[in-house]
């Protein structure tokens, strides 16, 4: 009975933490779908002050659409809406992708909130020194690929399109799944060496582990590349393979590292109660 009533704290704490994190991700993505960023123009400021207006149509999720196609598409690419609710779905991808970025510190809290009394002091501590590099891997591996690697990816397809001579058309849930998965892939990506680096430090993997089955995190990163990007070409798989690969490895050399530091004490120490 004491088993079940534990089972059943458990559970009510669940809903608790998820009605709190509802209770903020909601209202922000209602926000998103609901109101648009307009800029009053006041003399003496140049860049004006943003504001929110109401706009259900034109609201924030579409004006970050056009971001993303002017930043990420080649010049001459024509976006077609080839699906009656392509544009509402195209939105509410957007909206969903916001709210968990905007919302992400609020989530981690509470999923934080939720697991920190079941670990240990060192897991604790664990937790709090890899909270900084592993948001500052996925901003990284995010911004990279907004910015530079999709959209190079991109002109890097079209061209292809442009050789045969076919017109460059694109869908438009067809263009936001694969900007959105490639993008979001890439910051998961930046994370691999946090999480080699975090099993070793839990004395979960060892770094000659990571060393031994150097063959089989290769083929895993080439089928995550193939599994993660939404078309078939094979170019894109590489172009997440690869700097997965040397995420890999750069993972592998901080696990080396951590391991001589920490087992050099620990074998000076064992010496020494050998010799007394």
């Amino acid at each position: 009975m004491s088993e079940l009533r534990k089972f059943l704290d458990v559970l009510d704490e669940i809903r608790h933490r998820l009605v709190r994190i509802m209770m903020v991700l909601v209202p922000i993505f209602g926000f998103l779908l609901a109101f648009q960023i307009r800029v009053a123009r006041i003399p003496g400021i140049p860049l004006g002050i943003p504001y929110p207006y109401p706009n259900l149509f034109d609201n924030i999720t579409a004006q970050i659409f056009h971001r993303l196609v002017t930043t990420m598409l080649p010049p001459g690419v024509v976006l077609l809406n080839l699906g009656v609710g392509d544009s509402v779905v195209a939105q509410m991808e957007i909206g969903l992708l916001v709210t968990l970025t905007v919302g992400m510190p609020w989530l981690v809290h509470e999923v934080g909130a939720f697991l920190v009394p079941a670990l240990r002091r060192n897991e604790r501590e664990l937790l709090r020194g890899l909270a900084i590099p592993a948001t500052a891997l996925f901003a990284v591996g995010f911004l990279l690929a907004f910015f530079w690697l999709t959209p190079l990816t991109f002109d890097f397809l079209f061209r292809y399109v442009a050789a045969m001579g076919l017109a460059p058309n694109l869908g438009v849930q067809s263009f936001l799944t694969f900007a959105l998965l490639y993008t979001l892939a890439f910051g998961v990506v930046f994370e691999l060496p946090v999480f080699v680096y975090a099993l070793t430090r839990a004395r979960l993997v060892r770094a000659a582990a990571w060393r031994k089955h150097w063959r089989a995190a290769v083929m895993g990163c080439l089928v995550f590349g193939m599994v993660i990007t939404p078309d078939n070409s094979g170019v894109t798989m590489l172009l997440i393979a690869a700097p997965m690969i040397a995420l890999y490895f750069g993972g592998v050399l901080f696990a080396q590292r951590y391991e001589r530091r920490r087992d050099g004490p620990e074998e000076a120490l064992r010496s020494l109660g050998g010799t007394a």
